[in-house]
């Protein structure tokens, strides 16, 4: 595999980690559905550690405005009911032998938008991770010794496009995740 091939795989590479932790931050926002992914952030305090909600309980959502959450171990139910209402998602769940019931309240317009300008700066966090790819490929692409002019503008424009695509990858989850929100 020749510097440039090298290069342009590394920042693709970048670029698809940038997109997918876009994906998974604004997947995480809640919107007037229920959604397993929306614990993913919650990190539960079990056997003296800090762990995701996912690794001490399954998550599932049987109603648009409801996730059930199952511990395996019943022992964790008060913690992981605790690590949920100390999460700062706004929601109040409700221990019932030892299974975790957490209703979704319906969102309100004031919420709705300030949801939207959460999942608008999410985007661009993910759109400046693309940028960062491409700058540092460029720069590396311009630091080659021993390689053609024409090969190195070539694997610019190369780079260019990628970017672009993954740039309309991330604003394509934007308009999304913009209308499930504004959504009544």
């Amino acid at each position: 595999m020749t510097p440039i091939e090298q290069i342009k795989k590394d920042a693709k590479l970048h670029m698809e980690k940038s997109l997918e932790v876009t994906r998974k931050e604004i997947g995480g926002i809640r919107s007037g559905k229920a959604s397993p992914n929306l614990l993913d952030t919650v990190r539960v305090e079990v056997y003296g550690q800090n762990l995701p909600l996912n690794q001490v309980a399954s998550v599932a959502a049987p109603e648009p405005r409801l996730l059930l959450v199952t511990p395996w171990d019943k022992g964790n139910a008060k913690a992981i009911e605790k690590a949920i209402r100390d999460a700062e998602l706004g929601l109040d769940p409700a221990q019932n032998a030892g299974v975790i019931r957490v209703p979704l309240p319906s969102l309100n317009e004031q919420r709705r938008k300030e949801l939207v300008k959460v999942v608008h700066k999410l985007a661009e966090e993910g759109r400046v991770g693309v940028r960062h790819a491409r700058t540092d490929s460029r720069d590396k692409l311009k630091k080659l010794s021993g390689t053609s002019e024409d090969d190195v503008k070539h694997a610019e424009k190369e780079l260019q496009k990628l970017h672009d695509d993954f740039i309309k990858k991330v604003d394509d989850l934007l308009k999304a995740k913009e209308a499930e929100l504004m959504e009544v």
